[in-house]
């Protein structure tokens, strides 16, 4: 009997069953809902940011399990750094991810090669990927 390989990598499944930071962001002084029309996915990030750093970020969403995947894995980077480096990386990866072109600044990162691979070989989940990332974005704004 064949074995039927599954269609996303582990770490990408571990986020989607056990997403990270899917809650409400009591503190939050930054929040910025954003959808993908496409597939119906609605997303809202929700950051609290003092002293130029991204303390705490927080999501809810009603998406498929790649843009909780992504968001997820988003929330977790994000924390602790600098609000102008946050806002540089998710321009850049939003780009990759929408170009699928697979190049980065942090090759090898698990994040990067998960989303790369889920872009890779479903196209029309790029968008999907995104999503979390751009409406980051519009947040930081």
């Amino acid at each position: 009997m064949e074995r039927r390989q599954a269609p996303y990598d582990d770490f990408i499944m571990d986020h989607i069953r056990n997403a990270r930071n899917y809650r409400v962001l009591e503190n939050a002084n930054r929040e910025k809902q954003g959808s993908n029309p496409l597939c119906g996915d609605v997303i809202t990030v929700q950051l609290h940011i003092a002293r130029g750093r991204v303390e705490e970020a927080a999501f809810q969403c009603e998406c498929c399990g790649i843009s909780m995947a992504s968001a997820s894995m988003m929330t977790d980077w994000v924390k602790g750094r600098e609000v102008a480096e946050v806002r540089q990386y998710a321009r850049a990866l939003s780009g990759y991810l929408s170009n699928r072109s697979g190049t980065t600044s942090r090759q090898g990162d698990p994040m990067e090669r998960a989303l790369f691979a889920t872009v890779r070989d479903f196209p029309a989940r790029a968008g999907c990927a995104v999503l979390p990332w751009a409406t980051l974005e519009s947040a930081l704004a």
